[in-house]
């Protein structure tokens, strides 16, 4: 069941692999279509970071952050900057660790470069929440992670 408050997405259900509520959506005189566009790229971004990660692929995993991204993995630490951030995923991923999937997906649009996603997420050594992932748009027009916050909350 595909969710939407304020914005019809119609067209966008069809490269959903999971619910997604809009939450809210800013953006000033954006139109809509362009609110889809961003969704749709934003959630093909979390989608492919999500196959990288399922893949053993680290590389591709830590490419999706900013330079100086900060990410909160709870209980394990706060890490700034793609090296620190690096040294979480690298040896975690290398463990084995994969299945990842995304449930309860939320969006909120909070500008035309940002868009924020929270969710629900299990996988083959545990499950947890997003708390939060800040979405930004580059000048290139890819879109990486600025602010990844998750919590651990129980492993397996």
């Amino acid at each position: 069941m595909t969710l939407r408050v304020g914005l019809e997405i119609s067209n966008l259900e069809a490269i959903l692999t999971y619910p997604i509520l809009i939450l809210k959506i800013n953006g000033g005189n954006m139109s809509d279509t362009n609110r889809e566009k961003m969704i749709e790229q934003v959630l093909n971004s979390s989608r492919n970071w999500i196959a990288n990660f399922n893949n053993g692929n680290a590389r591709a995993c830590i490419d999706a952050y900013t330079n100086d991204a900060v990410m909160n993995a709870k209980p394990f630490g706060t890490y700034k900057g793609i090296g620190e951030i690096e040294s979480f995923w690298k040896p975690f991923i290398e463990t084995g660790a994969g299945e990842l999937e995304y449930s309860n997906v939320s969006a909120a649009i909070e500008n035309e470069t940002t868009v924020l996603l929270t969710a629900d997420w299990k996988m083959n050594v545990g499950r947890g929440i997003v708390i939060q992932e800040r979405w930004v748009k580059q000048k290139d027009g890819n879109w990486l992670l600025e602010f990844d916050d998750f919590e651990v909350q129980q492993q397996y």
